[in-house]
């Protein structure tokens, strides 16, 4: 890169934004951090803004407002809500969006709208509103996936891109599996909160952890690379693969398959966006054949693990399904979390209430705006009972 790049976090406390602000360390001549939003750690993101000297921040609440500008101090521009987010994503060329869930939503149009790139580790706004981001998309911004096993397609089909994919046959995306893998299905009901929380091989926040262990984050990462890459869900296949070396592959039409090595590591895929078009040198993905590698690879356990069909079902019914299969994830996880229901609950939660979507088209932000409030509302509704 000749001249730094301007860059944007947007999620800048979770686990996400703080692997980034790891990348931009290793290179400042080549990246200058414009702004940062984050949550409701404001000790945290008072933290960031010291260290970057920045003058714009986000913060989730107005009325966290105050307590923040005394730990900023009054030379520091703050924005509130979903709005500041908007505005700051429309302010720099590149924004990273690690914002968790449907709250990422106005990162990801504001960007776009803007013509801006936009790093996306929001799998979940991309999900819900797939037909709005495209249309958003023509205005020529362009997306780079953050997410590894995105990441990794994105990286197998340099080069295919000048026929419309007519040459792949099919995607390849690989799973660890999760802490659960190999655990007998009699033996779920009784998982624990704690159990899902330890990922074999990913360091990640706790929901997307939760979403791993069932499944779940497989499935809507299938939605996300239906999205991303204009492929048919039912050229989408999911595998097995424990020691997350493979991130992901691309089968071609002829029986050849190219897939994405690597250390599992997420600053590898996160430098890999932020350097495009050119890569950044670093350490972090790097691996020693010599010392040998083992990989397996299996099919999903399927009838243990419903939430992958629950996404392939949302995926082919369109509209705002997979709208609905989101919202209700995260409130089944929320609730999860707060030890409130069991791990097999999640699921069920979620299935319950697809039960009650009804076919809808989406044409406006207002109307998934509507469609996922209803969901949410469903979703809640299922749990009291």
């Amino acid at each position: 890169m000749t001249t730094p790049r301007h860059v944007a976090i947007m999620g800048v406390t979770g686990s996400i934004g703080r692997q980034t602000l790891e990348v931009l360390r290793t290179a400042p001549e080549e990246f200058v951090l414009d702004s940062v939003a984050g949550g409701t750690n404001l000790e945290a993101l008072a933290e960031v803004v010291k260290e970057f000297n920045l003058t714009r921040v986000g913060i989730a609440r107005d009325d966290d407002r105050g307590a923040f500008a005394r730990l900023v101090g009054p030379n520091v521009d703050i924005v509130t809500g979903a709005e500041g987010l908007r505005e700051l994503a429309s302010a720099s060329a590149l924004v990273v969006n690690a914002v968790v869930g449907f709250a990422g939503l106005p990162v990801t149009l504001a960007t776009l709208a803007a013509g801006n790139r936009l790093a996306l580790a929001n799998k979940e706004s991309l999900v819900a509103a797939a037909p709005l981001v495209q249309q958003v998309r023509a205005s020529g911004g362009d997306i780079v996936p953050v997410d590894s096993e995105h990441c990794a397609i994105h990286q197998c089909l340099v080069g295919a891109t000048g026929n419309g994919y007519r040459d792949v046959s099919r995607l390849l995306l690989t799973a660890s599996g999760g802490p659960f893998r190999t655990l007998p299905a009699d033996q779920l009901s009784s998982v624990t909160l704690d159990d899902a929380l330890q990922h074999p091989t990913w360091s990640m926040g706790p929901k997307i952890t939760v979403d791993s262990s069932t499944l779940m984050n497989k499935g809507l990462e299938v939605l996300e690379a239906s999205a991303l890459f204009g492929i048919s869900v039912d050229r989408i296949d999911v595998v097995i693969h424990p020691q997350s070396i493979i991130h992901s592959m691309v089968e071609f039409i002829d029986g050849s398959v190219l897939a994405q090595l690597s250390a599992p590591d997420m600053r590898l895929p996160i430098a890999y966006c932020l350097g495009l078009p050119d890569r950044l040198a670093t350490e972090w993905g790097r691996l020693d054949f010599a010392a040998g590698l083992h990989l397996e690879f299996s099919a999903p356990r399927r009838d243990d693990f419903l939430a992958l069909d629950l996404a392939y079902g949302a995926a082919r019914r369109g509209g705002a399904a997979p709208a609905w299969l989101s919202a209700a994830n995260e409130v089944a996880v929320a609730a999860f979390l707060e030890r409130r229901i069991g791990w097999r609950d999640i699921v069920a939660v979620v299935a319950t209430t697809l039960d009650s979507y009804v076919d809808v088209a989406l044409t406006s932000v207002e109307e998934l705006v509507r469609e996922d409030a209803t969901a949410r509302r469903v979703a809640h509704d299922t749990l009291a009972h």
